[in-house]
């Protein structure tokens, strides 16, 4: 897949958020968007899974079925979890129950199968979006945030779910601010900042450094969101009980 001159602008005349973007995911392939919070992240994401249409330029061969799993799973919907799975693999052209029954078991979705989507946690309705979007097989996996809101549990199988789709001859595309892109060997990184879009290596270049700093306990949560929000990786946090996050 490959974005020709990509651009967008929400409205006629809003300012640019995305200007002539060239960049390929190839087939097989796995890439991780990195940036601050409204750099264009999600506007990315949801221009190469077809959720929006460039405002110029063009998206091309974009594998087919599209997996899209956005940042917050849209629950204010008249399902439970397995009539809404169920309703989906008929949008993409199957009912596949054994897929549908496969992916509701991995990710631990069996005791809430005829729980009415809006009555879900953010992180189980978050497991919902994932499993809808896995249960086609996806030529291309487009996930926005997928760690946020997940169990441990389901969080540890994010990367093994990445590399399934990827031996499979997927292409995964996935946002990233959680400081997990270690974990998606062999990934390549766009990096979107003003604008554009620069393309590295999965982790930037160079040597990392680790900065050590300490905040009052209470202080903490705030401290790692704003850390985050500036396109930071947060690798623990501390206490000194020990390790907390």
């Amino acid at each position: 897949m490959r974005l020709d001159g990509v651009s967008y602008r929400y409205g006629r005349r809003g300012p640019w958020v995305l200007r002539e973007v060239d960049v390929e995911l190839p087939e097989g392939g796995t890439v991780v968007v990195l940036g601050r919070n409204g750099a264009g992240k999600s506007t990315l994401l949801q221009l190469a899974a077809g959720v929006l249409r460039p405002s110029g330029g063009v998206v091309r061969e974009r594998p087919s079925p599209v997996g899209w799993v956005p940042e917050r799973f849209p629950a204010d919907q008249p399902f439970t979890v397995v009539g809404y799975l169920t309703a989906m693999a008929r949008v993409h052209g199957t009912v596949e129950r054994n897929a549908i029954e496969a992916w509701i078991d991995r990710l631990g979705l069996a005791p809430y199968r005829g729980t009415r989507l809006g009555e879900l946690s953010k992180g189980t309705a978050q497991k919902v979006g994932l499993a809808q979007a896995l249960i086609p097989g996806p030529g291309l996996l487009v996930l926005d945030e997928p760690w946020e809101g997940l169990d441990a549990a389901a969080r540890e199988l994010v990367p093994e779910i990445v590399a399934e789709v990827v031996a499979a001859g997927g292409s995964v595309l996935v946002s990233d601010h959680r400081g997990e892109t270690g974990r998606l060997p062999g990934a390549v990184t766009w990096t979107v900042a003003d604008g554009t879009v620069t393309v590295g290596e999965a982790g930037g270049a160079g040597e990392t450094a680790i900065i050590e700093i300490a905040v009052p306990a209470g202080d903490a949560e705030a401290t790692v969101a704003a850390l985050r929000a500036d396109g930071h990786d947060v690798v623990g946090v501390r206490t000194t009980a020990g390790v907390r996050a």
